[in-house]
């Protein structure tokens, strides 16, 4: 045995990773006995690609394009477009949503197209058929609000207007990026003039389908459009279904009897957040999808869906919601629906965590409704 030792030892029995170290003079001496410290010369130095964090924030590191570009400007082709809509005068408690969609933006920075394989399916929606892109915010102006609505409505229009990539897939679908929950009706106001009618699967903690003459319009009619009230105008527009239901419930009522009574009128029903407790993810997505069969739909997620401690960074937060994993798994549930467009929305990144919590999540969930859409697109 003592033999052998010696033999153990010899270089050839070694394999061994060579590494290569700077000179320890760095910057200040860019040659060295051991070569330089950059394998480029200045010339060489690679700036077309980098870390995910260089440059513009667009949602994913998707690219950029002017799509609200006037018309007869030549604008690239899309099939689905992320659209900020920084709008948030229309809350009833704390604002801040203004800046959500450059949170969601924020929080979406470590997703990148050619890293995008789904775990769970083992997909990427980013290198799937649909060419996804971020047209940046619809300008709106902060000081009046059925301006900035007027505003809203012809960006969506002029973004769902255009000829999609797709050649079999003619009208691009929109994600809308909020902002306060009001920039949802111009939202489905687009979605009306291009598909018709939809359902409403509305994932919120509140209604929502308020009378405006009980939440705000009392002081006036300007005041009676708000983020509490835009279901209840869109149903009296005819935007959307008798077929539409909310998700994940649990805000206290204005009236005991009334509210619902008017839920009812505005076609909708309820799955209240506590239901999951009784009939499970599976359960949930089992009603929505019953309720919605048939039908076009449109997805509106309010980030107070989530409980506070998932999504602190929000305008009306309401204890006692849904946990991040749980509200993924039911949108992965409604795969297969034809959904025509979708929003994320009340992310208010001021009252987030150093850890950007309620960011994360928001960017997560909009690339679940990105997945949503690319899994079955619609004519």
């Amino acid at each position: 045995m003592l033999l052998l030792i010696p033999l153990l030892l010899t270089p050839s029995a070694i394999i061994a990773r060579e590494i290569t170290f700077p000179p320890l003079t760095g910057y200040s001496n860019l040659f060295s006995a051991q070569g330089p410290l950059f394998t480029q010369s200045k010339e060489e130095i690679d700036i077309t690609t980098g870390p995910k964090f260089a440059g513009l924030t667009t949602f994913a590191n998707l690219p950029y394009v002017h799509c609200l570009a006037a018309d007869g400007v030549e604008v690239e082709k899309y099939d689905i477009a992320i659209l900020g809509a920084p709008f948030d005068t229309g809350v009833t408690a704390r604002p801040g949503a203004r800046f959500g969609p450059g949170g969601i933006r924020q929080g979406s920075r470590r997703i990148a197209p050619e890293f995008g394989w789904n775990i769970h399916t083992g997909e990427n929606v980013f290198l799937d058929w649909a060419r996804i892109v971020d047209c940046g915010d619809a300008p709106l102006t902060f000081l009046d609000n059925t301006i900035a609505l007027k505003q809203l409505d012809a960006s969506h229009k002029r973004t769902s207007g255009r000829s999609a990539n797709s050649s079999e897939y003619h009208i691009p679908r929109i994600i809308t990026l909020g902002g306060d929950h009001t920039t949802t009706l111009s939202a489905l106001r687009s979605t009306h003039e291009r598909w018709g009618e939809v359902s409403v699967i509305h994932f919120d903690s509140h209604l929502d389908t308020w009378d405006p003459e009980v939440l705000g319009g009392g002081i006036s009619h300007y005041a009676g459009v708000n983020h509490g009230t835009f279901l209840h105008i869109a149903h009296e527009e005819g935007l959307i279904s008798n077929s539409s239901v909310h998700a994940g419930i649990r805000a206290p009522l204005m009236r005991p009897k009334g509210d619902i009574r008017n839920d009812l009128r505005c076609g909708f029903e309820i799955v209240t957040a506590r239901a999951i407790d009784r009939i499970g993810v599976d359960g949930v997505i089992h009603a929505l999808r019953k309720r919605v069969a048939g039908s076009k739909v449109y997805i509106s997620v309010d980030i107070d869906v989530l409980d506070p401690s998932y999504a602190p960074a929000t305008g009306t937060a309401e204890v006692g919601g849904w946990t991040t994993r749980e509200l993924l798994a039911i949108l992965d549930g409604l795969r297969g629906l034809e959904v025509v467009g979708a929003d994320v929305v009340e992310v208010a990144p001021i009252y987030d965590n150093p850890g950007e919590t309620t960011l994360l999540a928001a960017a997560e969930v909009v690339r679940s409704l990105l997945e949503i859409l690319v899994h079955k697109p619609v004519k």
